[in-house]
Formats: C-alpha cells, sequence, structure tokens
C-alpha cells in the first residue's frame, strides 16, 4: 500500500525530529540507517512541495496585472 502523501509542515516537522535522533547518538547502526533513509524521503518530500511553491510563484509573478490592454486609469 502507498504512503499517504504529506504536508509539506509533516514532512519538516517529522524531518526535524529525525535529525535530532540521529545527533542524539545511542542508536545501533541498523537504526541510524533505517533514519537517514526516512530523512533522505523526507527532505526529497520537503524539496518537492518547496519546488512546487516555487513553480505557482513565477506563474503569478508572470501573470499580467489587469488585463490587457487596459489602462492604469
Amino acid at each position: 500500500m502507498a504512503e499517504k502523501k504529506l504536508t509539506y509542515e509533516q514532512a519538516r516537522d517529522e524531518l526535524t525530529t529525525v535529525v535530532k535522533q540521529l545527533e542524539a547518538g545511542g542508536l545501533t547502526l541498523e537504526e541510524s540507517l533505517n533514519l537517514w533513509e526516512r530523512g533522505e524521503k523526507l527532505a526529497a518530500t520537503c524539496e518537492e512541495w518547496l519546488e512546487g511553491a516555487r513553480a505557482r510563484l513565477a506563474a503569478a509573478m508572470a501573470a499580467p496585472e489587469g488585463g490587457e490592454g487596459e489602462t492604469p486609469f
């Protein structure tokens, strides 16, 4: 079964938790590797959301204000 798509905030918060766990140490090699892999997936999810937001902003900034042929007065 496919994993539910996380929101940006959910992925970011979980990634923060993963990083803190890795930094704290005391994990087995297997646990560390599993957390690292989870962190990579979460980072990719965050990047997807950020790229989507950048694309939306670029599209909004490229859209003409008002309408064609309209004067500002």
